[in-house]
């Protein structure tokens, strides 16, 4: 379960590559593109020009390499040629990226044109309520203050907290021990330990928590046709705190990292 050094550094080097994927993208004018032209796009980047794995594609069966998600898809959005992003809408975007044997897996929702404040608002507070549950990562720390964390700040904005999907941990295979849930009591689960790696990705809804999704068949919607947002990141448990492996490289942590 926990990592040796030098696999966290091989770890963060996958980071630091899936990072430039995303940098790429924040810089990429997604309206009027398709799902299917963007998971083109980074496809070659992360074979071509970083010469890496998309450690999604096949993974499960799933033909691509990165899931996208708009508006209601709460995740395991599948891209298409039909879905052609629309000003007003948010989409997720969910890539995983091997190098050397060792995964790191991040996501963003983004904004496409203009946007209504609702849905930024929402946006928001689910980026925030994935920096709340890192700020609770440190040795000794136990999961549940993870999952405390997210819900109360999810909770205190309005929102709910899909519990069908959790983190996980993650090294050598995309999904390892622990379960990294996001809601929880604090002070309960595994205590945390140096050397473990996992993701915290909470999935916010707009109205209630209920998802709706076919026996194994993508996606997953939110129920009631109300919006959903995520965000991801790859952390690893220090010493005395917390690594963020997929952290960009102009991006402001919103807790303490090392």
């Amino acid at each position: 379960m926990t990592k040796r050094p030098e696999e966290i550094a091989l770890m963060a080097e996958s980071g630091r590559l899936l990072a430039s994927v995303f940098r790429m993208l924040d810089q990429l004018p997604m309206e009027g593109m398709s799902t299917m032209e963007i998971n083109d796009r980074v496809e070659r980047m992360i074979v071509d020009d970083l010469q890496a794995r998309p450690a999604s594609k096949g993974q499960y069966d799933f033909p691509y390499v990165l899931n996208a998600s708009i508006d209601d898809v709460v995740c395991h959005g599948m891209p298409s040629h039909q879905d052609v992003l629309r000003s007003g809408q948010i989409v997720n975007l969910d890539i995983t990226l091997e190098k050397n044997g060792y995964i790191a897996d991040s996501s963003t929702t983004y904004l496409i044109g203009e946007v209504a404040y609702p849905a930024r608002r929402l946006v928001k507070a689910a980026y925030e309520a994935m920096w709340k549950g890192i700020a609770q990562v440190r040795p000794g720390a136990r999961l549940g203050d993870i999952g405390h964390a997210i819900a109360r700040h999810a909770r205190a904005q309005g929102y709910s907290v899909v519990k069908e999907y959790c983190g996980h941990g993650i090294g050598r295979q995309m999904h390892e021990d622990p379960q990294v849930l996001h809601d929880g009591h604090a002070g309960t689960g595994l205590e945390l330990q140096e050397g473990m790696t996992f993701t915290i990705e909470p999935m916010l809804n707009q109205g209630k928590a209920a998802i709706r999704a076919k026996p194994d068949e993508w996606p997953v919607y939110t129920r009631d046709r109300k919006l959903s947002a995520q965000f991801e990141h790859t952390v690893a448990v220090t010493r005395t705190g917390v690594r963020v492996l997929t952290l960009r490289a102009d991006e402001t942590p919103l807790c303490a990292v090392e």
